[in-house]
């Protein structure tokens, strides 16, 4: 089904409005013996199956608050994820319905606005940065547009008095937990969304912080009809009564689907009495839990629950069932996308102490030092004089390469944003990769020249502007080489311990197998790929032929009783290398940027696909 994208309007242009449906909905959780089921071939035994949630039928309409309430482990997220198309209806068995037709969940995705249980925030914007952004991704129109947007939806959150302060999270302190909800829900309102579903937007809440969280959907569905659709896990008396439907599940199994008043009067009917101080859903859980243990094998015969004069599987349908129109596109070119994505990384760059400042003091230090260690050494002629040139070219490439995996941290929690972002149809893999990799440019091209401007004449290697340009461009290519190659590992590992584990592993064989140790030629034949494949090889052999060729192969670099044993060109003749080698290792370290990125868009693309599919 095609849903209608004919979007909510202050002007008094008639929304359109969504009743959402399931019929007969399991979900099973797959077992290891599933995933790998294909070993096995011809031995595939049944096996149990353990389901989350099972033959669900349930309702949500517009204008009305549905909560999915229930005791833990009862699968509340995983219905309202099936709702909101984050589980693929291929694992699913029986129907969602919007507005009596199978629900598209790509487009529905991008039509309605899932806000989950944790908040993927950039801790480092204000609140208004924050959702200015979101419109300026979600909203056609520009910045007037989103502008106008923003401020209309902070009155609506009562942001006002913090709309210039940041988020925070974490060790950074920011606004209030509640505040940070409203902010997220925000998030998914710029672009005006009809559905709206929040997993326990009260979770980790005060009471008043969550009534006003709860309070704000309640006006939302009075005065603009929109279908809400949110998780609980015991709400207050006060809380409790603003809901206007109420989805009880006890073990995946529906107990009860209907309003309030009329869950109290079948508890009566049951002739169970509520305890004073206690209200109805959570006496509800305790009692639906018990009877669901003590039968089990028929969960559904006690309270299954509906509202006097519906009949099952009724459905309030909209009058523009029969509108058929485009899923909506993406509400921003692909420059538009990479200039407001490059926008929001410079200021989380900017703002970020550890990436920013932290970076450059450590290149100058970094640069002052090494060079105060490694002092005119090409003022010794000789072989030690020589192995500590060479000592200085490997040390820098090993902080060079190394330093950038700081910065797996910071991928990792904007992975998190960005396949919320790509999710919802906010933009394009794509835009993000390049939008990503220009930011950087600039960034890496300052901490090379912070690095090198002291160490290279510190050092004394050749004085000549031609050579001191070319170490900047090798510098600055190695930045960039590892900064990319973090990138693809961080949108690769699940986590940080195994991303640290993996680059520090991958980073130590890049060294080992660079040539530095051990030559080519002394390299088993089966492991020779690693030392083409090596981050080191390359700007390292670009160092050698920087100094010693060129005009400096004529160098003595080893003298006995006043008779050079080796010039530098011989030197290079040992080392296997050519004077062309200088321009095409710097087309080769330029392909491994393009390379690793290139991989990081496919690998961010598949979870992606994964993610929508």
């Amino acid at each position: 089904m095609e849903l209608p994208v004919t979007t909510p309007d202050s002007g008094g242009i008639k929304k359109v409005s969504y009743t959402i449906e399931t019929r007969n909905l399991s979900y099973t959780l797959p077992s290891l013996y599933d995933e790998f089921s294909w070993i096995f071939c011809c031995n595939n035994p049944k096996r149990p199956q353990k389901f989350i949630i099972k033959e669900v039928d349930c309702e949500a309409r517009p204008g009305e608050i549905t909560a999915i309430a229930g005791p833990s482990g009862a699968g509340k997220t995983t219905l309202l994820e099936i709702l909101a198309g984050k589980i693929s209806s291929t694992k699913v068995t029986g129907q969602v319905l919007v507005n009596g037709h199978p629900v598209n969940a790509n487009c529905f995705r991008r039509l309605s606005g899932y806000v989950t249980q944790e908040d993927a925030l950039f801790p480092l914007l204000t609140v208004e940065e924050t959702l200015m952004y979101s419109a300026l991704l979600r909203l056609q129109g520009g910045k007037k547009e989103a502008a106008n947007r923003v401020g209309v939806l902070i009155k609506e959150l009562g942001l006002e008095h913090v709309a210039g302060s940041r988020v925070g999270g974490g060790s950074n302190r920011g606004i209030s937990g509640g505040e940070r909800r409203r902010v997220s829900i925000g998030v998914e309102l710029v672009h005006d969304p009809v559905v709206i579903l929040i997993d326990e937007p009260t979770s980790g809440l005060d009471s008043a912080s969550a009534l006003h969280v709860i309070s704000l959907l309640q006006e939302m569905v009075a005065h603009q009809g929109k279908t809400i659709v949110l998780t609980i896990h015991q709400p207050g008396f006060r809380i409790l009564e603003l809901f206007d439907r109420l989805v009880l599940l006890s073990n995946g199994c529906v107990v009860h689907n209907g309003s309030l008043e009329y869950l109290e009067e079948r508890i009566k009917f049951s002739s169970l009495q509520i305890p004073p101080h206690i209200n109805v859903l959570e006496f509800a859980i305790d009692v639906t839990g018990s009877i669901v243990i003590q039968t089990s094998e028929t969960p559904n015969i006690h309270f299954h629950l509906k509202d006097h004069g519906e009949k099952k599987g009724s459905l309030t349908t909209s009058k523009h069932n029969d509108m058929v129109g485009k899923c909506p596109s993406y509400s921003n070119s692909h420059i538009e996308e990479i200039l407001i994505l490059g926008g929001r990384f410079c200021k989380n760059i900017f703002r970020t102490k550890q990436l920013f400042a932290t970076r450059i003091i450590q290149a100058l230090l970094a640069g002052f030092i090494l060079g105060s260690i490694f002092m005119n050494v090409d003022n010794n002629l000789g072989q030690v004089a020589l192995q500590t040139r060479l000592g200085f070219f490997a040390f820098s490439l090993t902080f060079l390469l190394s330093t950038m995996t700081e910065g797996l941290p910071i991928f990792l929690q904007e992975r998190a944003i960005f396949m919320r972002e790509t999710s919802r149809g906010a933009y394009r893999v794509s835009s993000y990769i390049v939008a990503n990799t220009f930011v950087f440019l600039p960034f890496l091209l300052m901490v090379a020249l912070l690095y090198t401007v002291p160490v290279y004449w510190l050092v004394g290697l050749r004085r000549n502007m031609d050579g001191f340009l070319y170490f900047v461009m090798v510098v600055w290519m190695v930045l960039l080489m590892s900064n990319s190659f973090t990138a693809c590992f961080s949108a690769l590992v699940p986590n940080f311990i195994m991303g640290t584990s993996i680059i520090a592993g991958l980073m130590g064989s890049f060294f080992l197998f660079s040539g530095y140790f051990l030559s080519k030629e002394k390299i088993p034949n089966y492991w020779i790929f690693m030392h083409y494949l090596s981050l080191f090889k390359y700007p390292f052999e670009c160092f050698l032929l920087n100094e010693y060729g060129g005009k400096g192969g004529k160098r003595c670099l080893e003298s006995e009783r006043g008779d050079c044993k080796l010039f530098a060109i011989d030197f290079l003749r040992q080392q296997d290398l050519k004077e062309s080698q200088k321009w095409s290792n710097l087309a080769v370290m330029l392909c491994f940027i393009l390379g690793y990125r290139v991989l990081c868009y496919l690998i961010l693309w598949c979870r992606c696909y994964r993610t929508r599919n």
